[in-house]
This record gives structure tokens, C-alpha cells and sequence, in this order.
């Protein structure tokens, strides 16, 4: 959400900003409509401030026996009370239309974003790790786990249809251990503190996050008033919602492993063989609150929390900047990191560490108490530590064998009960 008195002030500021993201002006609508609203609330103030006053002179009258010019105030009392009920409605109305304006409107990049049009115009930051060279053609993910008959999408598609899975046998224990492994590391080295959140979550929930209301087809909803969580990202940025925060307590590190659910809309064609595009998957989520000033430096420290897990279990990868044109909607900033995958010869995204500034905190109402009698809005910042099933496939795809065995990661191999190769 964006306050409507900073763009007030500043208007070319913003239409600056969301024009580096490829959209027209935007504040000449908002600010017609906003002086729509200030001009019914002039006009509520004035007739309340004219039924106070006749009410005052109703009993000064009754008191001197002037009983007409009593009656002439109560008419004037009641025609200030419908013009105030009607304003009402009026204020209601055009605030909802306002509102929806604003609520419909990207965050603003920050200024070091790199401009550009799509993913193509994305900045390299730096590798790590050499891509995995074989002396024979690796297979695919999807190939090598059926293979190994523990990756089974006929059978989830008879339950469930395309794009969900069925992981068995060792497959479905190294899901368990990546997850394990992430969470231990996140909270045991980088201080996050591990939640277990609602994956059920209703409307205003996503609103705060800014799922809602302009990406609901890319959700699934129930026959009720819930919707499933696309991350644990929207159930965790929300626990602070609502709520006035104490500085001391700044900054506020949280983590989970959840199902996330995504409808995947408007992605068809787009990855429908494996395990890389699917309506549910797992993944370890890191969430930090803080003071604003600290957000820039709490960036760079989450991405490399989320470095860390592909560190450890020492698959190559890069990380890249999103330039203005790729951005999400709620985010300021964001690092994207890749991960290698041999069978497709490049890189795919392993996890989005944002940056979303006060955008999702002014939604949700969250504050931080600066000082006495100043409340400000906190900072919030997400990313993915990690995608568990996206680790599943580089390391089946890094780690194969020629004979189709997998050997596992060192750094799981505790997690694994001492086993070392998935054959």
C-alpha cells in the first residue's frame, strides 16, 4: 500500500518510480479521486460542525420561550444530519474506489534497481562453484527418480491431476533431510527462530502481503473463506500485522517449512514435465521484521543465509539482481538465486530474497514503537531458504552417477542415517 499523502507531495516522484516499471501515470487518477474524498469530508465536517451549533442554540431557545425559532433550529439540525449521513456514504464510496487504486500499484523499486523491460536485462552478481561436467549425457531429474522408482507423476495425476508428484523410498527421505538440514542451519547458525504457521489463511491475510487483491487466480481457495498459502511468507510477515512493535525487539527472524500451494495460472507449457513448475511443493521460507534503516543490510545477510544451504551442499550456483522489469509486486529489491541443472545446461531459479521495504507494513498496519509518541511502519524482507524440491532436483541432476545412482551430498549424509548412495 502507498501513502496517499506522500503522493500528494510528491507525485512526480511516484509516477517516476512505477514508470521504471513499465507503467503509465498513475497519480492523476489517484489524486482526482482523492480530492473527491477530501472534498465530501469538507462537507461532512461543516454540516456537523452547523448541527453542533443549532444544537446548542435548540436549548438557549427552549430556555427563552422562543419555541418557533426552536423548531426552525431542530429543522435545520435534522437536514445537517442527512447531508452528514449522505456524505458518509459518499466517503465510503469513494475511499473503496481509492483504495482499490492504491491497493492495485507495485511497490516502488529501489533506487540502485538496474532498469530494464523483462528477465533478459537482469544483472549477474557472481558465481560460485563450477558448473558439474560428466563424462557421459546426464539425464534429466524426472528420468533419473523414475528410474530409480521412487518418482512416481502418474499416479499423483490420477489423484490429482498434472503437476504434482508422488516421492517414495530414499527420494521422499532426502526431501525430509534437505528440510531438516535448512531449518537446522537457519536457526541453529543464522538465528532465525523456526514456526510452524496456518497454511489456511483468509483474505486479509493475503492483502497484507499483497497476494490480494490483484493475483487471486494465481491461488487456491476453499469452499469457505480460506485460501492455501502460496509460501510460508504470507503467514509469517502476518504475525506481526497489526501490532505496535517494540524497538528492542527489532530485528525478528523467523522460519519455516511448509507446503506451499500456487495455481500456477497463466504458465501454460511453462516447465509441465518434473518437478521444477508444480501446483504443490515444500519449502524452508526466511522472513525478517526490522527497523528501516536496517533493511539494505538484513538483504544482503538473508541471501547469504540462503547462500549457505547450496554452500553446504556444494551445488554451483549464481546469484543475479532483478532489474526493474522482472521485480515482484511487492518488492523494492531482489536477488534471485540459481541454481545449475546439467540437463538443461543453465541455470533455474532456486530462491527470491526481497526486500519489500514498508509496502507490505503499511497493509498490515505493523509498526515499531520509535519513540515515545512516534509510531513508523517496520521493514519486511522474505526469501526462500530453500525451495525443497528444487534442491531435490539439482542434487539428483549434480549428483548422478552413469549407472543412475545418486550419491548423496556430504552435508546429508547424517540426515540420511549414514546412507551415501540412492540407487
Amino acid at each position: 500500500m502507498h501513502d496517499i499523502k506522500a503522493i500528494r507531495q510528491n507525485p512526480s516522484t511516484y509516477d517516476k518510480a512505477w514508470a521504471r516499471r513499465g507503467l503509465d501515470p498513475q497519480t492523476k487518477a489517484i489524486l482526482d479521486k482523492d480530492i473527491l474524498v477530501r472534498q465530501a469530508l469538507k462537507v461532512q465536517q461543516e454540516a456537523e460542525s452547523a448541527r453542533n451549533t443549532a444544537s446548542k442554540q435548540i436549548g438557549m431557545a427552549m430556555r427563552e420561550g422562543n419555541k418557533a425559532e426552536a423548531e426552525c433550529l431542530k429543522t435545520e439540525v435534522a437536514g445537517a444530519k442527512n447531508v452528514i449521513a449522505a456524505m458518509g456514504v459518499q466517503i465510503e464510496a469513494e475511499k473503496s474506489v481509492l483504495n482499490e487504486l492504491l491497493a492495485g500499484l507495485p511497490n516502488l523499486p529501489s533506487d540502485s534497481v538496474p532498469d530494464g523491460v523483462d528477465e533478459d536485462e537482469n544483472v549477474d552478481l557472481r558465481i560460485w562453484g563450477e558448473p558439474t561436467k560428466f563424462d557421459f549425457k546426464p539425464k534429466a531429474h524426472d528420468d533419473l527418480g523414475a528410474a530409480l522408482g521412487m518418482m512416481d507423476f502418474e499416479t499423483a495425476a490420477k489423484m490429482s491431476g498434472s503437476r504434482f508428484v508422488v516421492l517414495s523410498g530414499k527420494l521422499a527421505r532426502v526431501d525430509r533431510a534437505l528440510a531438516a538440514l535448512m531449518l537446522d542451519i537457519q536457526t541453529e547458525e543464522n538465528g532465525y527462530t523456526e514456526c510452524v504457521p496456518p497454511v489456511l489463511v483468509r483474505a486479509p491475510t493475503l492483502y497484507g502481503t499483497g497476494q490480494l487483491p490483484k493475483f487471486e487466480e494465481d491461488l487456491f481457495k476453499t469452499t469457505g473463506d480460506h485460501y492455501l498459502i502460496p509460501t510460508a511468507e504470507v503467514s509469517l510477515t502476518n504475525i506481526v500485522r497489526e501490532s505496535i512493535i517494540d524497538a528492542d525487539k527489532l530485528p525478528i527472524r523467523m522460519t519455516a517449512h511448509t507446503p506451499c500451494f500456487r495455481s500456477e495460472a497463466g504458465s501454460a507449457g511453462q516447465d509441465t514435465k518434473g518437478m521444477i513448475r508444480q501446483h504443490q511443493f515444500n519449502k524452508v521460507e526466511l522472513v525478517s521484521i526490522v527497523k528501516p534503516e536496517d533493511s539494505e543490510a538484513e538483504h544482503i545477510r538473508m541471501l547469504s543465509c540462503a547462500e549457505e544451504i547450496l554452500k553446504r551442499l556444494e551445488l554451483p550456483y549464481k546469484v543475479i539482481e532483478l532489474c526493474t522489469g522482472d521485480l515482484g509486486f511487492g518488492a523494492r529489491k531482489t536477488y534471485d538465486i540459481e541454481v545449475w541443472l546439467p540437463s538443461q545446461n543453465c541455470y533455474r531459479e532456486i530462491s527470491s530474497v526481497s526486500n519489500c521495504g514498508d509496502f507490505q507494513a503499511r497493509r498490515m498496519n505493523a509498526r515499531y514503537k520509535h519513540a515515545e509518541k512516534d509510531n513508523r511502519f517496520v521493514h519486511t524482507l522474505n526469501g526462500s531458504g530453500l525451495a525443497v524440491g528444487r534442491t531435490l532436483v539439482a542434487i539428483l541432476e549434480n549428483y548422478q552417477n552413469e549407472d543412475g545412482s545418486i550419491t548423496v551430498p556430504k552435508a546429508l549424509v547424517p540426515y540420511m542415517s549414514g546412507v551415501e548412495v540412492i540407487s
